[in-house]
């Protein structure tokens, strides 16, 4: 049993992480990631868009977020989900006007929301201007020198300049037709044929992205989140390379010892970002930066979040950890103590628009970052399983010191749709595997306001653009609002409860010297707040001298999977 004298014993001696006392809202921020076609549809087009998202912002402050994250909103031929970019500074028709976004920021101010845009510098589409003028343009010409272009290999030029594969699967390289008709050169994308990579080595694509910057800082946004920040800097020679294809080597074991990507993590990536983080000066401090950077390790990770590069970076290392004890402790020590080295805060995050989401994911044999989607083919998580740890989790997430991302749908417990008929799918991972890789489309289905509505009130004619499952229903808004046992209900007191003790900004040490089955207990302090998490398989008894807080179960105990916030009660002589 966890008692007063165990925590008392501990704060002192095994802490890790001081209370943060530096400025900057972003430090301790909770942040909510909206997918603008999966969020809410005003239009009844079965497609989310800007008002849609405008009107249920109050959702977003009932709630109790900082922020709101908005994926790409950009015109795009959505061959990625909108990550292939055709114009910067405007907005997808079927999602709104840039007058709809002004709207949006507007309303979000009144709300006390602050509003972060994605930006997606690494690769445009192929229907961006530049693209077609590249393909105009004759070899060597600046025009073409905007993305990496090269010279094929073997007879005639028909092989690809090297081995580079696609993320999304198959080669990396595609073939053009010149404009005279003949067999031209070879353009590289490391995402989907229709992302070619832009060549951060020319000036006019480094110019152009501060522009892009100020554009949307003029409009008042609070800052961007960069996709795929680590992988804007190729190296020059553009070596053969055997290892890893997907953005980090820990998914495959084919990783070469000692060697870097190529492709990713260069050290000239971060000179990149030391200009942007003067031009977001430039508009006062509360405007940041947060990078999404696939890296190999925390140390690699912190090097992105030094005091003149990003602000924030996403902890993946903490949402691909396995669901043990052993492993979340290390994983939290480990990220806690390399970014205090260069002064930046965590973030922690357990699902985005990227992986299955946690429900699901907590649910199968093996936990981790999981796969790249589930189909009806493959092993089947265990959703009650799932959702007890993906309750646990959040009170795990949401006790950490730093700042925490909530993906659209995670306060409401929503699982994976892992029975989509492949003919709906529209990750351009399924079509470039021929199936064999299920990818993201089953963590974007569009959400469930009202249980009793067609498309679950997402769309006012209840169109959607994938279709829900019929788990939906019961997790739907107006289900859990007002319902003390719903997620909904267990997120939004967390929150509360985090800005009331100020959790973000608080203290991390850990409670050492538990009783018999603490090698499945995950126990720390954090300021006054004593948090256990349960890993194992057997229920741990409450301390009778510990007040509880919040709890992701009901019972008396902290049952398997399952996690408290409490404090220790003062005596009834102190004053405070």
């Amino acid at each position: 049993m966890v008692t007063a004298s165990h925590v008392a014993a501990a704060t002192t001696t095994t802490l890790v992480h001081r209370a943060d006392q530096a400025p900057g809202w972003w430090r301790d921020a909770v942040i909510y990631q909206i997918y603008p076609r999966s969020f809410a549809d005003s239009d009844g087009d079965g497609v989310g868009d800007l008002p849609g998202i405008t009107g249920r912002l109050d959702h977003l402050a009932r709630l109790g977020v900082d922020a709101a994250w908005l994926s790409p909103f950009y015109p795009s031929p959505q061959h990625d989900g909108g990550y292939d970019v055709a114009d910067y500074r405007s907005v997808h028709p079927q999602l709104g006007t840039l007058s709809d976004m002004d709207a949006l920021i507007a309303r979000a101010d009144q709300l006390g929301l602050r509003v972060i845009v994605d930006l997606v510098p690494n690769h445009t589409s192929d229907a961006h201007p530049w693209f077609a003028e590249a393909l105009a343009a004759p070899p060597g010409s600046p025009q073409r020198d905007r993305y990496i272009f090269r010279d094929g290999t073997g007879p005639d030029g028909a092989e690809p300049p090297n081995n580079w594969g696609s993320v999304f699967g198959g080669p990396g390289w595609t073939r053009i037709t010149e404009a005279d008709g003949s067999p031209g050169q070879w353009y590289l994308h490391l995402f989907d044929s229709h992302q070619p990579d832009l060549n951060w080595e020319h000036e006019d694509v480094r110019g152009e992205f501060i522009d892009v910057l100020r554009f949307w800082l003029d409009r008042g946004v609070a800052g961007f989140r960069v996709d795929v920040a680590h992988g804007l800097i190729k190296d020059q020679s553009f070596p053969e390379w055997e290892g890893h294809r997907t953005m980090i080597s820990a998914e495959e074991s084919a990783e070469p010892a000692g060697k870097q990507a190529p492709m990713w993590d260069q050290p000239r990536v971060h000179e990149i970002y030391r200009t942007w983080r003067e031009v977001l000066a430039e508009y006062g401090p509360e405007r940041v930066l947060i990078a999404e950077a696939w890296v190999e390790d925390d140390r690699a990770l912190a090097r992105y979040v030094r005091p003149d590069e990003m602000h924030q970076a996403f902890n993946f290392q903490f949402l691909t950890t396995p669901w043990r004890a052993g492993s979340l402790r290390q994983s939290i020590q480990t990220s806690l103590l390399e970014l205090d080295a260069v002064g930046a805060p965590c973030t922690w995050v357990l699902s985005n628009h990227d992986v299955v989401r946690a429900a699901s994911r907590l649910g199968l044999s093996v936990t981790g970052k999981g796969p790249n989607g589930i189909g009806a083919g493959d092993p089947q998580p265990d959703g009650e399983l799932g959702l007890r740890r993906a309750r646990a989790g959040l009170l795990l997430m949401l006790a950490l010191p730093g700042s925490a991302y909530l993906y659209q749908g995670e306060e409401f417990g929503l699982p994976e749709h892992t029975d989509l008929p492949g003919e709906v799918r529209q990750d351009p991972t399924f079509a470039r595997t021929d199936g064999r890789v299920v990818g993201r489309d089953g963590c974007r289905i569009p959400l469930p306001w009202r249980s009793d509505a067609p498309g679950y009130g997402f769309s006012p004619t209840g169109a959607t653009w994938l279709p829900q499952p019929d788990s939906f229903a019961a997790l739907a808004a107006d289900m859990q609002k007002g319902d003390p046992s719903s997620t909904y209900e267990l997120v939004r007191a967390a929150l509360r409860i985090r800005r009331d003790w100020r959790l973000g900004s608080g203290s991390l040490a850990w409670v050492d010297g538990l009783p018999a089955n603490e090698g499945d207990l995950l126990v720390f302090t954090n300021r006054e707040v004593v948090v256990l998490v349960n890993l194992g398989e057997r229920a741990v008894p409450l301390p009778t001298d510990l007040e509880v807080l919040l709890a992701s179960g009901g019972g008396d105990d902290v049952g398997p999977d399952e996690a408290v916030w409490a404090v220790i009660p003062r005596p009834a002589d102190d004053d405070g």
